[in-house]
């Protein structure tokens, strides 16, 4: 961004990230967003930790720590891993493929903005009557009895962001399926592209039952419709139903993007073929698809009966299996190979222990007599951190150090990010391993303060100091990141040497059409078997020609933008002091629909690039 900066001014680069439908972009969009929400999760941890770290704390009120709670888990999930894996995947997937965009650029932007808004519209409820408070899950018997707005901001934001979401995944999916450069079969695809596409499938998949859901909870706070009223007929266990047939794939939304990830660094830095890598795509698919299998484990105790537990029990010790398959080929890929512990390649070490330890407490939860103690105790905290930091954030810095230079062509200082990834590092495992046992010891989740001389006290401490240690590690990474950006010292196209994919074969950053003209995939890791033989770029599969590509838009952040108005007339309408409600839904949807309108009627039909200017020098001489 620094270099757009220089050449433009900032209301010129302001504007042109604004009206950009160029997919490496949207990815820089993504990952500052993601990453300013990432702060405000990790604060809101934080305050949790301080109210948690002795008995009897008065920090925050029993209110403000459930709303700290709810917001926590929410911004994390919808607001910080998943924006920046999509920030990740935009940047890297089409290169990976060699494609020159993504299939609809119009729409990747649309994605971004809707998902942003909804971040929006969501954390505005902090400054307009308070946040949401019936948990990150936000299930049915709390959220249609919260007072306030605070859950209809949950509902309206998250459905706002979803269909964003939602458009990401169709995108990404029509992407690799159609736009893969000559030679680049299913199987010659990277793995990182391999767990985009099955990620993009389980989003088609996983999010309409959240839209379902949230649908429905808008309609009985907003109209009474008691769809999860008991007493009047409805059933609550709906909500359970619905939010965990869309919250358990969304475990696998999250973690896969980080396998795909950690498959591409350790092959990169062992120097050698990831190992067993038609087994890995199988085990990537088979975890796909037993994701839908399993979301009642979360239910064990709300009385579904002894069948439908075994049954759901199997089946989540089913997917350790697919997984277990790709731990030890990662393993593997090391053995004998000639490795260097690069900051990317410390965090895939580090991960593989990490997670398997959250994998290990994830089958003891399964099995459903023993979860009727583990439930709703510290335990299931410890464990899906285990799985979520160990897995997801490790994943999401490891991507972000790898791919750094590619994205933005400049290299993260190695020594600061060792020190990042040591503070972080220790600080998770002193934060979360201890509380494993606050569990087992009793330890409930969700009380915002508990009597001294119960055992906890000192377990309580170390898990606050271990949230420190993580703090001052995302500190040093933000120091990193503001020191790159200042120098500026630009990198080559293979700044680690040991790439293999295609989007080592180009300049970093790679430039707004990408390639030149479409590489020839040869085989898995395509680059590589070009090094292998001595050449320094890519056999090109088509002559140099003239190059299509789209223009700009507005129109995207104006649809949002009607979404955003008319959503706080959604929100206030319940109020009968309030008349200026239905007028404000109207506007909204009118800006919405009218820029809809004005999409369809215009005719743009982008622009060309001559390849006369794409010809370098050496080129023209050779012409001339």
């Amino acid at each position: 961004m620094s270099t757009y900066a220089k050449k433009q001014g900032f209301g010129a680069t302001l504007w042109d990230f604004m009206t950009t439908v160029d997919h490496k972009k949207i990815a820089i969009l993504y990952l500052i967003s993601g990453g300013l929400f990432f702060i405000l999760g990790g604060l809101e941890a934080m305050f949790i930790r301080i109210q948690l770290a002795v008995p009897d704390n008065n920090f925050m009120s029993a209110g403000t720590f459930n709303e700290m709670i709810t917001m926590h888990g929410t911004t994390m999930i919808f607001l910080a891993a998943m924006p920046i894996l999509l920030g990740i995947m935009n940047a890297v997937m089409p290169l990976q493929i060699g494609a020159r965009d993504v299939a609809f650029p119009f729409l990747n932007s649309l994605g971004f903005w809707l998902f942003f808004f909804g971040g929006v519209v969501l954390n505005l409820s902090w400054f307009m009557g308070g946040a949401p408070d019936a948990g990150w899950t936000s299930y049915a018997s709390l959220s249609i009895h919260s007072q306030g707005h605070g859950v209809d901001f949950y509902v309206l934001g998250l459905q706002i962001s979803g269909f964003g979401t939602l458009i990401a995944g169709i995108n990404f999916l029509v992407t690799i399926i159609n736009m893969r450069t000559p030679g680049m079969t299913y199987m010659r695809m990277p793995m990182f592209t391999w767990t985009t596409f099955v990620v993009s499938a389980l989003i088609l998949f996983a999010f309409p039952p959240l839209t379902v859901g949230l649908t429905l909870m808008l309609f009985d706070r907003m109209f009474g419709a008691n769809f999860f009223d008991a007493a009047a007929g409805g059933n609550t266990i709906i909500w359970e139903h619905l939010f965990w047939i869309f919250g358990h794939p969304e475990v696998y939304i999250l973690i896969l993007p980080a396998f795909g990830i950690f498959s591409e660094i350790l092959a990169t830095f062992s120097r050698k073929r990831l190992f067993g890598y038609s087994s890995m795509v199988f085990a990537t698919v088979l975890i796909g698809f037993l994701g839908f299998m399993v979301w009642a484990h979360h239910m064990f105790t709300v009385g579904l009966g002894p069948i439908a537990n075994a049954i759901f029990a199997v089946a989540t010790m089913a997917i350790a299996v697919p997984t277990g398959i790709k731990i030890f080929n990662w393993i593997f890929t090391m053995w004998g190979g000639s490795v260097r512990f690069t900051v990317p390649m410390l965090y895939a070490v580090s991960f593989i222990p990490s997670f398997t330890m959250g994998g290990v407490t994830g089958i003891m939860l399964a099995a459903a007599p023993a979860d009727y103690q583990y439930h709703d105790s510290y335990f299931v905290v410890a464990h899906f951190h285990y799985v979520i930091v160990g897995g997801v954030v490790l994943g999401i810095l490891a991507g972000i150090t790898y791919y750094w230079p590619k994205i933005f062509g400049t290299m993260l200082n190695e020594t600061l990010g060792k020190f990042t990834f040591w503070f972080f590092l220790i600080g998770f495992h002193l934060t979360f391993f201890i509380q494993h046992f606050l569990g087992l010891w009793g330890m409930p989740r969700r009380v915002f303060t508990y009597l001294p001389g119960q055992g906890w006290e000192t377990s309580n401490l170390v898990s606050t100091a271990g949230a420190i240690f993580m703090a001052v590690g995302v500190i040093i990474l933000l120091i990193n990141i503001i020191i790159t950006s200042v120098k500026n010292v630009r990198v080559g196209n293979d700044p680690w040497e040991d790439g293999r994919t295609l989007e080592w074969s180009i300049p970093s950053p790679p430039p707004f059409y990408n390639f030149k003209q479409l590489p020839l995939a040869r085989g898995l890791d395509a680059y590589w078997i070009e090094k292998m033989e001595g050449k320094k770029e890519m056999t090109p599969a088509e002559p140099l020609g003239d190059i299509h590509m789209p223009n700009g838009s507005i129109i995207p952040i104006c649809i949002t933008i009607g979404l955003f108005v008319a959503s706080f007339g959604a929100l206030y309408n319940m109020d009968a002091d309030k008349t200026w409600t239905v007028p404000v839904i109207i506007i909204g949807l009118l800006i919405t629909f009218g820029s809809m309108l004005i999409r369809s009627i215009k005719d743009d039909h982008g622009f060309h690039i001559h390849k006369e200017d794409l010809m370098d020098d050496k080129d023209k001489e050779v012409k001339a």
